[in-house]
């Protein structure tokens, strides 16, 4: 899977899932301060990063992921290690 269909696919469920306004999609826009993600949004997160991308987000491996464009390299690198 490329960069493309991760983006694609996480943007997907952050705004059909999460509720993420499409406007505030953005790679630099912060995970908390700019999309609103909080503690419970985040339990959906790794609920949907396992059924897209099939593995589980382990919360040690987010701490220094803050930015969209960070979480987008996470996942990709997740898929790419398995």
């Amino acid at each position: 899977m490329d960069i493309n269909e991760i983006i694609e696919k996480t943007n997907h469920f952050l705004i059909e899932e999460i509720e993420v306004d499409p406007e505030l999609i953005s790679p630099t826009a912060d995970l908390r301060e700019d999309l609103g993600i909080d503690s419970l949004d985040f339990v959906d997160i790794v609920v949907l990063v396992e059924r897209n991308f099939g593995f589980k987000i382990k919360a040690e491996e987010m701490t220094e992921v803050r930015t969209l464009e960070a979480f987008y390299q996470y996942i990709g690198k997740k898929l790419n290690t398995k």
